[in-house]
This record gives C-alpha cells, structure tokens and sequence, in this order.
C-alpha cells in the first residue's frame, strides 16, 4: 500500500508540474533591459520570456552565468539547453545551433563621450577609421565594426566595461545595441547616441544544433504568449 501511494503521489506531481523537468538557460547578464543582475539575480526582459515559456512548457528554468562569447560554446557540449541573450540567428551561427522564431527587433547605434574632443568628428560609421572604437566581444558591433577598415577595435567581455573605456577617454566611440545603449546615455552624463541605419538584427533564442523538437516547442510557447497578451505586457513592463 506505502508503494502504491509514493508511486501515485509520483504520478501526481508529474501530472501537475509537466514531468518537473528542468532547463538550463545561458545568458550574459550585461545587456540591460535584456538580461542584467539585480541583487544577484538574473533578470531583464529576455529573462522574464523565457520563464513564461519555462512555465508554458511546464520547465523549471536554471540560470547560467556565462560570457558571451562562451555560450555557444556552453551549448554544443551540452551544459546548458538554451540561449537567450540578445543573440542573432546570423547565418554563421545557424550552421552551429538551431534559433526560434525572432522575438524582437533592434540596431546599432554609436555611443559618444561629449567631454571627449577626439570624438567629436564621429557623425556615422564612415567616420571611425582612424579612432579607437570599443565593441563587446561577439556582439553584433563586433561584427559591424570589423568590417570597417583602418579601426582601431577595443574588445570588451561586457557592455559595462566598453561604457567604462568610453568614459575614461580610452576609446572615442562604443557600438552597441540601441536599447542598452539608451540606458547607458540615460544614466551617464556626458554621453550621446548617433542612430544608424547599420545592423538592423532580429534576437532569436537558441538551442542545440540536434534538438529540433525544443526550438518547435519554444516557437508554440511564444505564439501562445504573443497571442494571450503576455508577450506586449513585457513589451510595456520594459520598453514603454
């Protein structure tokens, strides 16, 4: 009788919590309103979606802390499931691991320091030859930049630390994704934004290369979310 009720409590608990599975999501908490710490803990509108899918799929979500440029790495050898983290399903990256559906639109801007004199000639990308430009590590700036010649590339591990080198005058100009970068220039005085045209990217959340059946399932979860509402509530939560 005890094995019958333990096994049927089992049961029960599989019934109601979606088997308790639990899935192990990579981010690089650095890019605020995406993913950023507050009070140890990760969290952002990136990190807000993928617990709503978490709860539509009936997944506990496990964060992992990881540099950007080690997430892709992290998800081929299988320490974590998913990725989200601001990242763009570029083509390079499609031949390495599979992307859900975009879930949001973003560009790259420039970001100046106003107190920095060598800077002031910076009006668009055609003007940073000739000055140093500070990127994060495997960002889309990185990318951008990279294509430009006669720069002088300053390659930071997070946004913090590029916003830091552009405020001690280190380098004259950051490129950076325009919603962190807005908040960036928001909360320093002194620093201005050049939009762009260069870069329009769409994010998409990643998982293993062999795991099409988990990107299908991310893909229902967000339709479901954008259909019930959720999705424009978090939309509003961050960027309204």
């Amino acid at each position: 009788m005890k094995k019958l009720f333990l096994f049927f409590m089992t049961f029960i608990s599989i019934v109601a919590f979606g088997k308790n599975e639990k899935l192990y999501v990579g981010t690089n908490p650095e890019f605020y309103p995406f993913e950023y710490l507050e009070d140890g803990k990760i969290v952002g509108f990136d990190a807000d979606l993928i617990e709503a899918i978490g709860q539509k799929l009936g997944k506990e979500i496990v964060w992992k802390n990881i540099a950007f440029d080690g997430l892709l790495p992290a998800l081929q050898s299988k320490k974590i499931d998913v990725i989200i983290a601001g990242m763009t399903a570029t083509e390079e990256r499609k031949k390495f691991v599979n992307f859900s559906e975009p879930y949001f639109t973003s560009s790259q801007v420039i970001i100046l320091n106003s107190e920095n004199k060598e800077s002031l000639d910076i009006k668009s990308y055609e003007n940073l030859p000739n000055h140093s430009v500070g990127v994060v590590l495997g960002y889309t700036g990185d990318v951008a930049v990279s294509k430009v010649p006669n720069v002088n590339i300053q390659r930071f591990n997070g946004a913090s630390e590029a916003i830091m080198a552009l405020k001690a005058k280190k380098v004259q100009a950051v490129i950076l994704d325009s919603e962190p970068a807005k908040n960036y220039v928001k909360n320093n005085k002194g620093l201005e934004l050049i939009s762009t045209d260069i870069a329009k990217e769409e994010y998409s959340i990643a998982v293993s290369k062999d795991n099409t059946q988990l990107a299908e399932e991310i893909n229902k979860a967000y339709k479901e979310l954008v259909d019930d509402g959720s999705y424009q509530e978090l939309i509003n939560k961050y960027f309204k």
